[in-house]
């Protein structure tokens, strides 16, 4: 795997002219949408048809209303169309409707400019399906990490750029001119780009279409139920907007009320969430060796949780009044608060980067953009939400921001704990990826000679107690192994095995040895990964041992391929038998380099126990 895939990527026109377009419309979306309610924050009454504050909630109401009319819609023509074709359909729809908001903007006309921002709402609306769903099309597997990652970093830095420049403009004595230039430039500048988009062929182009928005959303989000993993995906993804929502809407009057600042002091909050949102995104991608890893997702959650938390515990409980910019970022009373704000971004980068490449990855190619649409009309929902939560707790219960941000870690822990309930995997993904990114530095060779789908036995030799979940970690498939059953039987491990879905074997055992097998051969007919350690035993001096013949019997009954892997470095790890019994002796190294090997797919009738060992031994080599 390349050392550089993200950098690679911008290089790339099956991916560069998508960024590019995306982030315009991003930063576009912000320009017009922040322009237009800080002009209507000061604008003479007489120049408004209603009240500033009215307008104001009515203009947020009016961008987020075309998500739930129109998503669904937008989800069916995305399946039933070249994407490529409607994200330029809709970039062209985004200049028409800029242009028609510079003359609004110049003549003032509010009550226009209003109906214009529901109108960039439909086209975002529309946008959105296409824009997710084209990036498994585009992109390869491996890459899907990576691409999302970039994604994330662009939308989060437009949507930062787009505010600031907003501000810039709204200051300025000639705002209406200068906001009306820049927004139909960039608008322009977005469809130029969209031009360069390769094309995404139709994933259900003999799909039918008709005007049914209720009927038509509430198939679409039945679609998004069906797999209980793109559900979860989805109402992770939700969550984290209503989060962001939730803190976003806070950070005027945080920076106000709590901390001493001004507009700027704001713009600086702002900043540090968004870079920190892109900062984890990246991250995110080089955590997880660049594939999909959803025990990430646990990580990011913890993150969010402290972080959260920590803004209520770092927040001073007096500050001097009226300081000036430069003594409020450099004010060492707050430099926790910023400390714990980039953090928070940061572990939201890391928890919604796997949510969204999983959802796209898992999800039916004929069904990706409505499922992509169910989520967007989710996250608006939330959305909401988060604003009725945030009144509900201010306003009607009295408490203060901080307590508010104390509140909301909280409820990210109760939702954390849900998240595992309901989808166990990712918490046992998550142990399997702390111990192999923890206690040991782990590479690998040839993963790919892992099959994409379908049924495979992997085979390898036995060295410490770690050995089941550095494969784990390293497969980009979810693995079943053969265990043994004593082992499987112990009180600290059992339920992670139950969990995981081991096999459990007794080798001295017939009937418990048949069913065992025969669980091996259903599961591998079913299109599954098994690893089996055909030694029976951990090595006792670092050598591999004798194949034992039940890993024939499973060839014989089933003919699936077979990948030889051998693990190199963990003898003398504290979990091997070097120097004394594994787990009651004492450490000798931590941090050790170890290396997993996976070898060339070999044919069952060409495979058998000699054959695999040697095999095996081969690719170990002289490193134990």
């Amino acid at each position: 795997m390349s050392e550089k895939p993200q950098s690679r990527l911008l290089t790339k026109r099956r991916f560069l002219p998508y960024f590019l377009t995306q982030a315009l419309g991003a930063f576009n979306d912000n320009v017009y949408k922040n322009v237009l309610l800080l002009l209507i924050a000061f604008a003479a009454p007489s120049a408004l048809p209603f009240e500033s504050d009215l307008i104001i909630n009515l203009a947020a109401g009016l961008f987020i209303l075309p998500f739930f009319l129109f998503s669904a819609s937008a989800g069916v023509l995305s399946d039933m169309y070249d994407k490529a074709v409607i994200m330029r359909v809709v970039k062209m729809a985004e200049v028409v409707i800029m242009s028609l908001a510079a003359l609004a903007l110049i003549s003032e006309n509010y009550a226009i400019l209003l109906i214009l921002l529901f109108l960039m709402g439909t086209q975002s609306a529309f946008f959105g399906p296409a824009k997710y769903s084209l990036l498994p099309q585009h992109l390869k597997k491996e890459e899907l990490v990576s691409g999302n990652a970039l994604v994330e970093t662009g939308t989060f830095l437009a949507i930062l750029l787009g505010t600031l420049i907003a501000g810039m403009i709204a200051n300025q004595a000639d705002a209406n001119i200068i906001a009306a230039i820049s927004v139909v430039t960039f608008a322009v500048l977005g469809y130029l780009t969209s031009r360069w988009i390769p094309e995404a062929k139709p994933s259900n182009p003999h799909g039918s279409f008709r005007w049914q928005p209720i009927k038509q959303t509430r198939h679409t989000l039945a679609i998004a139920r069906k797999d209980k993993v793109i559900f979860q995906c989805v109402m992770g993804i939700s969550w984290f907007w209503f989060l962001g929502a939730c803190y976003l809407t806070q950070f005027p009057n945080f920076a106000k009320l709590h901390l001493a600042g001004n507009a700027a002091a704001v713009s600086f909050l702002l900043a540090l969430f968004s870079i920190g949102i892109a900062v984890g995104s990246l991250l995110c991608d080089r955590l997880s060796g660049h594939r999909i890893e959803p025990g990430i997702v646990p990580l990011g959650s913890l993150g969010i949780t402290v972080f959260g938390a920590g803004l209520m515990f770092s927040t001073p409980s007096s500050m001097p009044e009226n300081i000036g910019f430069i003594e409020f970022i450099s004010h060492p009373d707050l430099f926790s608060v910023f400390v714990c704000l980039m953090m928070l971004g940061v572990s939201g980068g890391i928890f919604i980067v796997p949510l969204y490449a999983m959802m796209q990855q898992r999800a039916k190619d004929s069904e990706r953009s409505q499922i992509i649409a169910a989520n967007n009309i989710w996250n608006a929902i939330f959305m909401v939400a988060s604003a009725i939560t945030g009144i509900v707790f201010l306003s009607v219960l009295g408490f203060n921001i901080p307590e508010f941000f104390l509140f909301l870690s909280v409820l990210n822990f109760g939702v954390a704990i849900y998240i595992y309930i309901q989808a166990p995997d990712f918490f046992w993904r998550f142990l399997v990826w702390m111990v192999s990114h923890t206690m040991y530095r782990v590479e690998h060779q040839n993963l790919a000679n892992i099959p994409a789908k379908g049924g495979a036995l992997i085979v390898c030799n036995h060295v410490s107690y770690m050995d089941a979940l550095l494969l784990a970690g390293a497969c980009p498939r979810p693995i079943r192994f053969l265990m043994d059953r004593d082992i499987y039987n112990l009180p600290l491990i059992k339920t992670f095995c139950r969990e995981c879905k081991v096999i459990p074997i007794d080798a001295t055992d017939r009937r418990s040895i048949m069913k065992a097998f025969a669980e091996v051969n259903r599961r591998l007919e079913l299109g599954e990964v098994i690893c089996v350690f055909p030694e029976g035993q951990l090595t006792y001096d670092g050598e591999i041992g004798p194949f034992m013949r039940g890993i024939d019997l499973i060839i014989k009954r089933s003919p699936v391929p077979v990948i030889p892997v051998a693990l190199q470095g963990l003898w003398g790890s504290y979990f091997s038998r070097e120097g004394g019994k594994a787990l009651l002796k004492r450490p000798k190294r931590f941090w050790s380099k170890i290396n997993i090997v996976f070898g060339s797919p070999i044919n069952a009738s060409d495979a058998d126990s000699a054959t695999l060992r040697e095999q095996v031994a081969q690719l170990r080599g002289e490193s134990r």
